[in-house]
């Protein structure tokens, strides 16, 4: 039997240097490292640098680092340290080891302290805007601290009474001595701690100088013997000083390497401006399914695996991009055909009445629980002569190309019978509330001895079985592909008012006892999932995931450029 052949290996700019350190012996077993501050929830563009990291570690047999970079204890809570443990087990990623940065802040001050007596750093009495001012421009250099020039011997005693307390928060700090006129400004001699009398979650009253994430970075990737050190674009102009603190203190210099951040139309991750959001009520909270955050994912139903697929798809690259959110879509969806039961349920109901089916007869039909996989079997849905079906599935006055039902036209129910409009009532406004019709019960089943083609399938559910449930019907949260572009005074103008619709829908009863996280396709809709937060027992409440309808797709097969939107799902 001929074998499939092997698959290339993954090839980008990171691992050709991983295979050339590997080849030339400088580096022996890849260890890397994902190191989140614990201030916030994390989201879609940490699934990539969490993607990223972990698999490129497993792909060269190595390790990766799950570690919390907790050095600012005003904004970081044991609740962020548990969230993000979860999240990175929920992609299906597992650390090596944990670290906490708290855990090295005694060799950091020993190395500060090392770095004073070197007489390459320097306590300054200016606060942060003095600092911010004569730090200087890209063309112009610096000013010099006025206490640039203390002696060791000071500096090293002022360092200490900062460390022991005698100073209130912003009366000092300790900065790098490097250089006022470097063209990086980073090198501008950075501030490498500063005063503030916080408890730390992990390390109590111990401290009350804290360090700058620049000081404490690249020396805990020095400590956990981090071969490369894997970050986005942002951090490129920081490598340089990553590099210098390395080398001032003769500790080993692990390898950082930058790539393009996830951006993803009509997608927001800036933290303060999600704080905004949730405090300011325009979301129901962290998880709202309208978020880019994993938990807000998580709860709308996107599977980990189709993630993982859509980071590892776009790749890395060494310039920012923005996908487009079909793509994104793309992905879900297939991941969801192949694995996401089929279900019935019916969101805008019309009462549909087979007017020769026999009086008080149920019959049980058996549907596919999922074509795309046959091991996912049957199941049996009742049918009775008063049925549910959705409003635009019929029209009176059908335009061309409508093959749904019509007066005198016939249509399939799904797995059911074939049936013919015969006549229909409607209310005091001229609105349709009834469709009348017979069957043709050799059709039982969906399809006809004779022969005979019909050209339109529509779902249903039966009037009697059927249960009532909230649904909720998601769409961008703005109205702008590019909300981070908008003004900070206009951000909460382009929200998108129609962002969540919610309805009472009628579901078939197999759905009743539908899990927490079950993820289901509505047959002919969309992808739904059950809401683990606001469904309870016999009560289930179904959020909309994504559209049937793959735009991404579509437009790769007709060589354009796909629309993200989320319009698709109700078009049928």
């Amino acid at each position: 039997m001929t074998q499939p052949p092997t698959p290339a290996p993954a090839s980008d700019f990171i691992r050709d240097r991983i295979r050339a350190d590997l080849a030339a012996g400088t580096v022996r077993q890849v260890v890397t490292r994902f190191p989140p501050e614990p201030n916030g929830y994390l989201h879609i563009g940490h699934a990539k640098a969490i993607t990223t990291s972990f698999s490129i570690a497993q792909e060269f047999g190595g390790r990766c680092h799950l570690r919390m970079d907790d050095t600012n204890p005003a904004a970081e809570d044991q609740e962020y340290v548990d969230a993000i443990q979860e999240d990175v087990r929920w992609l299906g990623f597992q650390w090596d080891a944990m670290y906490y940065a708290a855990d090295y802040f005694e060799q950091l001050y020993a190395w500060a302290e090392q770095l004073v007596q070197k007489g390459l750093a320097y306590v300054d009495d200016q606060n942060a805007d003095q600092i911010a001012a004569t730090r200087g421009t890209l063309t112009a250099p610096g000013t010099p601290s006025p206490w640039r020039d203390r002696s060791v011997a000071e500096n090293l005693q002022l360092l200490r009474a900062m460390q022991s307390g005698a100073f209130p928060d912003g009366a000092k700090v300790l900065r790098a001595k490097i250089d006022m006129a470097h063209s990086n400004l980073n090198l501008r001699d950075p501030v490498m701690y500063r005063i503030r009398h916080l408890p730390h979650q992990r390390t109590g009253n111990r401290w009350c100088i804290y360090p700058m994430y620049d000081w404490a970075h690249g020396q805990s990737d020095s400590i956990e013997g981090i071969t490369h050190s894997l970050c986005t674009l942002e951090f490129e102009h920081h490598r340089p000083l990553y590099d210098w603190f390395c080398d001032a203190l003769g500790i080993a210099k692990p390898q950082q390497i930058e790539f393009a951040r996830l951006n993803i139309e009509y997608l927001l991750t800036s933290k303060r401006r999600l704080l905004q959001l949730v405090e300011g009520g325009h979301v129901s909270g962290w998880d709202d399914p309208r978020l880019p955050t994993l938990r807000g994912l998580r709860r709308r139903g996107f599977p980990p695996e189709a993630l993982v697929a859509f980071c590892k798809h776009v790749g890395l690259a060494k310039f920012n991009s923005t996908h487009e959110y079909s793509l994104l879509e793309h992905f879900v969806r297939d991941h969801l055909n192949r694995t996401a039961l089929r279900r019935m349920a019916v969101l805008d109901p019309v009462r549909l009445v087979v007017d020769d089916w026999p009086a008080g007869t149920v019959d049980q039909v058996e549907v596919a629980n999922n074509p795309e996989d046959p091991t996912a079997g049957t199941r049996l849905v009742p049918f009775t002569g008063e049925l549910w079906i959705e409003r635009d599935d019929f029209q009176e006055q059908p335009p061309k190309d409508f093959y749904r039902l019509a007066p005198g036209r016939e249509v399939r129910l799904r797995s059911a019978y074939f049936v013919t409009c015969t006549s229909v009532e409607k209310d005091a406004l001229g609105r349709v509330h009834t469709v009348h019709c017979s069957h043709d019960p050799a059709t039982r089943g969906g399809n006809a001895p004779d022969g005979r083609k019909v050209k339109g399938t529509i779902h249903w559910v039966s009037a009697a079985h059927a249960f009532d449930a909230e649904v909720r019907l998601y769409e961008h949260l703005f109205t702008v592909p590019d909300p981070a572009a908008v003004d900070a005074s206009e951000f909460l103008r382009v929200l998108n008012p129609n962002s969540l619709r919610t309805v009472r829908a009628k579901l078939e009863p197999s759905l009743r006892s539908a899990a927490p996280g079950q993820r289901f396709q509505f047959e002919r809709l969309a992808y739904f999932a059950c809401d683990p937060v606001d469904s309870r027992p016999d009560a289930p409440v179904f959020l909309r995931t994504v559209a049937l309808k793959d735009s991404w797709q579509k437009a790769q097969q007709k060589g354009a450029p796909a629309q993200g939107g989320g319009k698709g799902a109700q078009k049928r």
